[in-house]
């Protein structure tokens, strides 16, 4: 709990802020009468200003007559901006951005300008209004101009059913995480190349990184695919790095491989898994070649794996992509991956303040592009698929359970 002397020290100091300047010292000058000899150090200290303003406000009180009349309070020194003082700056401003932005057709108030500070400083100048950079700055906020990045969340197209599919995706969630059973995410992240090649990103470093003038894949020493694999409900994440091709049977391998090493001992008692996949790649929602892969990976788990994709061009609402990608970009940003090791070690290193912990495997396993589907598996398989938008949500059910 808090002293009484921490407390009368706290209300002097919150006091203290609430007055204009020449009060401020005043008040503390009265304090220091109050105390007497030492008082000076103490005030300034509590008050958190400097000796000197203390002994001003001494002065200051000296001098009061006692039919003093109530001085005006200085609202805010120093010279007047150049925005309040040139008349015609903001004139000038407007003619100088009309003809140089350009604007969303579809949105009258979005406006945007390719004109650096410096140019625009330039051609006020010529106008009869010479300001600096730092005024062009304040003349752009004034204006709304803010410096923003471009948000890609506009879909191309339009996709039917669109709104269903996640409300389907919300309804099982709920339903797998009432039963205590996993939920994980799971999608490949964009293939890395090995070798002495520039990478996007900075680092702080005590001198200059230097790599080869071209990335060209055939400079590379080696590639890396990692797929991801998101426990929503633990907030754990496991990256394997493939060394070969993404394809289903890759995707499917490596969540074996998961469920081996980490999956299993976190969900002991699990009786089915959900799974949310975009639409395309190794986890296509389109292709019987990952529903082969993971009919196979069923029957290899002992264990119903439901699948929901998410709709065409709505990859970004995967869990994977917000709660674990970017934050291994944030680790790899900026370093040159010139061995496996260095890919490795930096992806343990991926964490959170919220929990996040990964953890990361190698396959090295070589793996076939343009696998066929066996030629009986749509009549041997045992994949349900639902009544509604069977295309993206259905289950790989293992013998076991037939």
């Amino acid at each position: 709990m808090e002293s009484y002397d921490k407390k009368v020290e706290r209300h002097m100091k919150l006091f203290y802020d609430s007055l204009s300047e020449k009060d401020r010292r005043r008040y503390a000058a009265l304090e220091v009468e109050k105390l007497g000899h030492g008082g000076v150090e103490y005030v300034a200290e509590v008050l958190g200003c400097h000796p000197s303003t203390i002994r001003q406000g001494s002065k200051d009180i000296a001098k009061l007559p006692r039919d003093a009349a109530p001085d005006r309070v200085r609202k805010k020194g120093g010279r007047k901006s150049c925005l309040d003082s040139m008349p015609k700056l903001e004139k000038n401003f407007a003619r100088v951005i009309k003809n140089e932005t350009a604007g969303d057709p579809m949105r009258d108030k979005v406006k945007w300008t390719h004109r650096t500070m410096a140019s625009l400083s330039e051609a006020l100048g010529k106008l009869g209004s010479p300001v600096c950079a730092d005024v062009v700055k304040q003349l752009l906020t004034r204006n709304h101009f803010v410096k923003r990045k471009m948000q890609k969340s506009r879909t191309r197209t339009t996709v039917k059913k669109r709104n269903e599919q996640f409300e389907k995706i919300a309804a099982l969630k709920v339903e797998y995480e009432s039963a205590e059973n996993p939920i994980f995410s799971i999608d490949t992240k964009k293939k890395e190349f090995l070798g002495n090649l520039a990478r996007a990103g900075s680092v702080y470093t005590t001198g200059a990184i230097t790599t080869l003038d071209h990335d060209y894949p055939s400079w590379a020493t080696g590639r890396v695919i990692p797929h991801g694999i998101y426990d929503v409900l633990n907030n754990r994440g496991h990256i394997n790095l493939g060394l070969s091709c993404d394809t289903a049977t890759f995707a499917c391998d490596s969540f074996a491989r998961y469920w081996s090493r980490h999956g299993r001992f976190a969900y002991p008692q699990a009786t089915a898994m959900l799974w949310l996949c975009d639409g395309g790649g190794s986890n296509s929602s389109s292709h019987y070649v990952f529903k082969e892969a993971l009919q196979k990976l069923a029957d290899r788990l002992e264990i119903a794996i439901r699948v929901a994709h998410y709709p065409p061009y709505c990859s970004k609402y995967n869990p994977i992509e917000h709660r674990l990608f970017c934050h291994l970009t944030r680790v790899w940003q900026g370093v040159v991956f010139h061995t496996l090791d260095t890919v490795k070690q930096l992806t343990r290193q991926t964490n959170t303040d919220t929990g996040l912990r990964v953890t990361v495997d190698v396959i090295k396993k070589t793996y076939q592009t343009g696998q066929k589907v066996a030629h009986d598996f749509k009549q041997t398989m045992r994949i349900a698929f639902d009544d509604e938008l069977p295309k993206w949500n259905y289950i790989a059910l293992p013998t076991c359970n037939l």
